[in-house]
């Protein structure tokens, strides 16, 4: 018992595969001014754990100069990291700023894969650490492919 009226409707799914993509709309001027203003409580929350984990991990160090470096060089590219991405989320997509920003977002999770990569194979036997350096280098290549070679084919 199908009436006409309900034939002629599109579903929900249809109506919307209809509609332009609006990938960047523009932001009202309270949100854009809101966004603009700082960090979010929960990014907030984030970092101060980050930063006293950070801590935690030096002071249990015992004056190993490797373990500080380590998680000082750590500590540093994370929050390099963070405040990149934050830039490129900032950046409009048509700025050529755009590509140099993804360049060091690339370049800073290519060094963090890399180290965490050597902390860990030196805890593991040599067939495991072959697999460690393997899965690390598929991460960056594949980083790279995904961040410069997968995007200009798109455009």
């Amino acid at each position: 018992m199908t009436s006409k009226l309900a034939l002629d409707i599109p579903s929900m799914e249809e109506a919307q595969l209809e509609q332009p993509l609006r990938e960047h709309l523009p932001v009202p001027e309270q949100q854009r001014d809101a966004a603009s203003a700082g960090i979010s409580l929960l990014t907030a929350i984030g970092f101060a754990f980050l930063t006293f984990n950070s801590v935690m991990a030096v002071y249990r160090s015992e004056g190993d100069v490797a373990a500080i470096s380590f998680v000082v060089f750590s500590y540093l590219v994370l929050v390099l990291l963070f405040v990149c991405l934050r830039m490129f989320e900032r950046t409009p997509p048509e700025s050529p700023r755009r590509e140099h920003i993804k360049t060091a977002v690339w370049l800073l999770t290519t060094m963090l894969t890399v180290a965490f990569s050597y902390k860990v194979a030196a805890l593991m036997p040599f067939p495991v650490q072959v697999l460690v350096w393997a899965m690390a280098a598929v991460t960056v290549l594949g980083g790279f492919y995904a961040f410069f070679l997968l995007s200009d084919k798109k455009t």
